[in-house]
């Protein structure tokens, strides 16, 4: 499927990962916001559970394994071209892990894997959604201990 002028909307996974404080960032390699901070993730594909999806990105872009996911939100992130027409439609469903094991390398869509404090996470130029994702997942992983 094209990710420019989609006849559907893709499905993206993108898991919010705690090691401690810590949160694991990337800087993405491939548009949509290209070199830009964000959250591991990537396109579900075909046969694949969300959970599994989340898990095999984070693998894929960082080589951290993570433990069981929750359910954090559900995102539209919709871009119109200058004409109005929808230029590209994501569904991104995020998610919120523990870590488990590796160390962040940026593989894969990554140029960087880093893992970053709340503070320094508050000090990036983040898509104000990415934001508002790890404050909730923070809630969250706090939550189910």
């Amino acid at each position: 499927m094209n990710r420019e002028y989609p006849l559907l909307p893709m499905i993206g996974v993108g898991v919010v990962v705690w090691k401690g404080h810590h949160v694991l960032m990337i800087r993405r390699g491939k548009p949509p916001r290209l070199g830009e901070w964000s959250l591991p993730g990537g396109l579900q594909e075909v046969g694949e559970t969300v959970a599994a999806a989340g898990a095999r990105e984070v693998m894929e872009e960082t080589g951290v394994s993570i433990g069981p996911a929750v359910l954090v939100d559900v995102v539209d992130a919709i871009y119109p071209d200058e004409t109005g027409r929808i230029r590209g439609h994501y569904t991104l469903i995020d998610l919120t892990a523990r870590w488990l094991a590796g160390e962040p390398v940026a593989g894969d869509d990554a140029m960087a894997a880093e893992w970053k404090t709340l503070a320094e996470v508050e000090a990036l130029d983040l898509w104000p959604e990415t934001r508002r994702i790890i404050l909730r997942a923070k809630g969250l992983i706090e939550a189910v201990g």
